[in-house]
């Protein structure tokens, strides 16, 4: 649902379903498919994934490669792979 645009029939799930505006998944869709594939993390984690992820279908082509008895326990899988990008390195 992520991939689709904000003003789809998958769109209108989310905004509906979860309450989220049109602008939000606009934003997050974006962040998946320009600045993920611009952070260092997937710079050096994207060589695990052959053949590589569809860039264009972020987030799902990521999550659709871990494995998992439903669609949530995959989810999970790829939630904790990207965990890093959520925390905070200390400084030296």
């Amino acid at each position: 649902m992520l991939r689709s645009p904000p003003g789809s029939a998958s769109g209108k799930e989310l905004r509906d379903e979860f309450g989220i505006p049109a602008r939000t998944l606009k934003r997050w869709r974006t962040w998946w498919q320009e600045g993920f594939p611009a952070t260092a993390f997937w710079q050096s984690m994207r060589a695990r994934f052959i053949p590589p992820l569809a860039i264009e279908r972020l987030p799902q082509s990521l999550w659709e490669r871990f494995d998992g008895d439903s669609m949530a326990d995959r989810l999970l899988h790829a939630l904790r792979f990207v965990a890093p990008l959520s925390t905070r390195m200390p400084i030296r």
